[in-house]
């Protein structure tokens, strides 16, 4: 029995000191994706996260789907979703929780934060203090646990902050901004005027669900009465849920810190007010046995605080796609602004404005410019607001998180500071580093150096050459424009013969076109252009281009639409080959073209778009010359996924044992071989809501056994669904070379591999 006598003095909680490498606060994306990588290059870390589950916006506490670069499949970004960990943690997603489910979603980031020996975890624990050991050096953080009545004492040498309001940058000093910038202080066109207003809000969501009796609602007092009062109430559907409704949004003409509990009401009053007129206002039909099955708690937040580091990203970064010396991740979502009155608003409830290829990020604006030994993450970092819009979603910031954490790791290994990392050459180490585990900073390829590859000589079994796409799909009405995307050769001339169906007879319109940007996919240019007479019926026609690229990069062979008109397509899937369509994609302000405004810095331009699977199948054409961009001399180049070249080896579907090989002169040390498969980097993955039609993407070697070259067994794998497979032996081995002998994914898949890391 405890027994607590009398005190005069206040009691003290207890209190539990801790000491590591690198202390994060934040466990939503971002801080989750920083520790992880971290952790796995030995620093040791404390995560700290305020609420009970990781995940942040992404958790089930608010459900907002993860997107980033890809965009919903909505813009022109092809195979650009985020790699690493973000896309480690997707592709897992995928695998066991193709549904959408958020409370899955919640235990894939647990497991895979809990499997890391070197993170310590503290959940519902608050960060309210900051201790600094001079003006610019911060020494420890305090964070309270209500849960269990303890205070934590954290000290580190490094810091990072991804805790969204940044309240550990806020702490310490650091300067900040809040509300947009005129145009005037960064030559942003885009920059909201006053009338506009300064802030993104938050957002609560809900779901329903049927039930198999009738269910009555009978709304709080709270609830919003009028619903008139939401000038587009119309847009409401019954059926939809969660992040759907991601325009109830509240919140932009406060302080979203400090009226967050005002807010939520708000939001609050118009969730029950939304389902009181769905339930009750009798505009609606079958609604009687649906019932409210979840409602947010707190609200997601999109915009507060953004802390100023070594360089703070601007429109035009974003819009004309600068490079960086220091680049160590990849944007691109839309420059997404919403109207500061949120769901009250006459505007729209968002106005995106998309680039015509992903962007990159530098270094620069994850490092304080006020502090030293912190680090910044997440939605807090050093943007304006315009360039914020675009970089603040969860995939992106939690691939920009990774390259925090690797620079933490770094930064212990030798005792360095965060800004220490653009000196002596380290920025090239923290890229190289980074796209070791998948990182893929555009334009920077893995070192050729650090890949025992480079000085082997390789041989393989097969290499595809498409001189078919087979004629054994269905047919695909040509009632919008269709592109088939192949990667073209220098100053070569291509021949295409294509079986097209017509239902009386009409013409076909044929153009080649291409990117102005060689690693863009944007087909803005039109290199050629060609009308084929049709007759009634099923005809195959030949299409020869007189015309080619003038460099190695991906081109489009494009038909225009015409409802008459059918083509022949293919249930063969190829690594690095799609078709896209100029279609509309309404989630993401796509309207199958691109026209903004005058004089608001954004390029008006057309959007080609995958259809999800199991649609968007490639156009069967038989092609003179074949393409031969699936070579094994890819493997070695230092890009692990299609960037304005295939990048991958890929065999030929007849080869029934797909066989690479590599041999050296000598015998070499091998502590590690690393394969890089394909996992359909142009698929979003949403995390959260919505369905996807398979639990292992098409593209991904399942099956595989890695042998030295007398034939004995080192690795054997059966089942992958991961991108990135890592063979690390116990002890290192010496050998002279080994084969990799590969399935293949399907009957109409044949296997690839982007890249082989050996070191």
């Amino acid at each position: 029995m405890l027994i607590g006598t009398f005190h005069k003095e206040k009691r003290d909680n207890k209190t539990i000191k801790l000491v590591c490498d690198l202390s994060i606060t934040g466990g939503g994306t971002a801080g989750v994706c920083a520790a992880i990588t971290a952790a796995r290059k030995g620093t040791k870390v404390v995560l700290i996260q305020d609420r009970p589950v990781l995940g942040g916006n992404a958790s089930s506490e608010v459900r907002l789907w993860i997107l980033g670069a890809t965009s919903h499949m909505g813009n022109n970004n092809r195979w650009a979703r985020e790699g690493g960990v973000i896309d480690e943690i997707l592709v897992e997603n995928l695998y066991r929780n193709r549904e959408g489910n958020a409370i899955i979603f919640d235990t894939i980031l647990l497991e895979k934060v809990l499997s890391e020996e070197n993170i310590t975890l503290l959940l519902n624990t608050v960060v309210h203090d900051v201790t600094k050991s001079s003006d610019t050096q911060i020494e420890s953080i305090k964070a309270f646990n209500p849960q269990n009545s303890t205070e934590y004492v954290v000290k580190a040498p490094l810091f990072c902050d991804a805790s969204g309001d940044g309240i550990v940058a806020f702490s310490a000093g650091a300067s900040f901004r809040m509300g947009a910038e005129s145009k005037e202080e960064f030559g942003e066109l885009f920059a909201p005027d006053k009338s506009y207003g300064e802030l993104l809000g938050h957002s609560i969501y809900f779901y329903s669900k049927n039930t198999s009796n009738p269910v009555k609602f009978k709304a709080p007092e709270f609830a919003l009465k009028d619903i008139k009062q939401i000038p587009r109430y119309k847009a409401i559907g019954k059926d939809d849920n969660g992040c759907r409704f991601w325009w109830f949004e509240y919140g932009g003409r406060h302080d979203t810190i400090y009226d967050t509990e005002e807010i939520k009401y708000e939001l609050w009053k118009v969730i029950y007010g939304v389902w009181d007129y769905i339930k009750n206002s009798g505009e609606f039909n079958d609604v009687d046995n649906m019932t409210l099955e979840w409602v947010g708690t707190i609200p997601g937040k999109r915009e507060s605080r953004r802390f100023e580091g070594l360089y703070m990203m601007k429109q035009q970064d974003v819009i004309e796609q600068q490079e960086f010396d220091d680049a160590i991740a990849h944007g691109g979502w839309a420059i997404d602004l919403h109207p500061a009155d949120g769901i009250y608003s006459d505007l729209s409830a968002c106005t995106q404005w998309h680039s015509k290829g992903v962007y990159q990020i530098p270094y620069r604006s994850f490092v304080s410019k006020d502090i030293d030994n912190l680090f910044l993450a997440g939605r807090i970092i050093s943007a304006t607001h315009v360039a914020f819009g675009s970089t603040r979603v969860m995939a992106t910031t939690g691939l920009c998180a990774q390259a925090v954490g690797m620079a933490a790791a770094l930064c212990t290994q030798k005792s360095l500071k965060p800004a220490d990392i653009l000196k002596n050459g380290e920025i090239e180490n923290l890229q190289n580093e980074l796209n070791i585990i998948g990182q893929s900073i555009p334009n920077i390829p893995v070192k050729s150096k650090t890949n025992l590859i480079d000085s082997a000589k390789i041989e393989v079994s097969s290499e595809l050459e498409i001189s078919e796409i087979p004629f054994d799909g269905s047919w695909f009405k040509l009632n919008i424009s269709t592109a088939q995307l192949l990667p073209f050769k220098a100053g070569q001339n291509y021949n295409f013969k294509l079986l097209v169906q017509a239902d009386e007879p009409t013409q076909l319109e044929a153009q080649l076109r291409t990117s102005e940007k060689p690693k863009n996919y944007s087909p803005e240019v039109i290199l050629e252009k060609q009308t084929i007479h049709l007759e009634q019926g099923e005809q195959y026609i030949t299409i020869e281009f007189s015309n080619t690229v003038s460099q190695d990069q991906y081109a489009f062979v494009t038909f225009l639409s015409n409802d008459k008109v059918s083509l022949k397509t293919s249930n063969k899937r190829y690594t690095g080959v799609l078709s896209v369509f100029n279609g509309v994609n309404k989630a993401v302000s796509n309207n199958g073209k691109q026209v903004p405004p005058p004089n608001i810095g954004v390029d008006e331009f057309e959007f080609w778009t995958p259809h999800r699977r199991p649609e968007g199948q490639n156009i069967a054409m038989k092609v003179y010359p074949s393409i031969r961009s699936f070579s094994s001399k890819n493997i070695g180049n230092g890009y692990v996924r299609p960037w304005g070249e295939v990048n991958a080896w890929v065999a030929d579907l007849n080869d029934e044992t797909p066989t690479f090989k590599v041999e050296w002169d000598e015998a070499k040390t091998v502590s590690e071989i690393k394969l890089f498969l394909d996992p359909d980097y142009d698929h979003p993955m949403e995390s959260t809501l919505m369905g996807h039609p398979e639990e292992v993407v098409p593209f991904c070697v399942r099956n595989y056994v890695i042998k030295d070259l007398e034939g004995n067994v080192l690795y054997k794998v059966e089942g992958n669904y991961q991108t990135i497979n890592d063979f690390k032996p116990e002890e290192p081995l010496n050998l002279k070379g080994f084969t990799v002998e590969l399935e293949h994914p399907s009957k109409d898949v044949p296997a690839a591999i982007f890249e082989i890391l050996c070191r």
